[in-house]
């Protein structure tokens, strides 16, 4: 193995904490700060080219408010396996799109909805724009049933 080449699970464990410091609106550099080391380390760190040891990886979790093995589970909260980490970068949709702007933008303002209904009522409203834009299959609720809360 070619030793500039970066292992496959770093890789992946490092693609999870820059999906998780963007989610938080965090810089590199803040994330640097808060585990003692410098941005360009966290840029290794992201880029899989830089190893982890298990107490940092600690500091990253506790820093980025999650656990450890958020940052190896895949698909369904499975544990990280080498199965799968060769496909393509947009083999996960759900992954490429959190790595987008509207991704991240997206999923920051539907955090701060509290009232679970209005939440429900927008996963339906974007369903429903989704079957409409494809022309395909209505998934689930027909567009004709979905009523936005207007301002109460």
């Amino acid at each position: 193995m070619n030793v500039k080449t970066p292992n496959a699970i770093d890789g992946y464990v490092g693609a999870r904490i820059r999906m998780r410091r963007q989610l938080l609106g965090m810089s590199q550099e803040r994330l640097a700060e808060q585990i003692g080391v410098t941005f360009q380390q966290v840029q290794k760190y992201e880029k899989g080219i830089n190893r982890i040891g298990a107490s940092r990886l600690q500091r990253i979790a506790d820093v980025l408010h999650t656990s450890p093995s958020f940052f190896f589970e895949q698909e369904n909260s499975e544990p990280l396996t080498l199965q799968g980490l060769d496909l393509p970068a947009n083999a996960d949709p759900v992954a490429e799109f959190l790595r987008t702007k509207e991704g991240l933008v997206l999923n920051r303002a539907f955090l701060k909805i509290a009232d679970r209904n209005i939440r429900e009522t927008i996963i339906q409203l974007v369903k429903a724009m989704a079957q409409a834009e494809s022309g395909g299959i209505a998934l689930g609720v027909p567009a004709a049933d979905i009523t936005l809360p207007l301002g109460e």
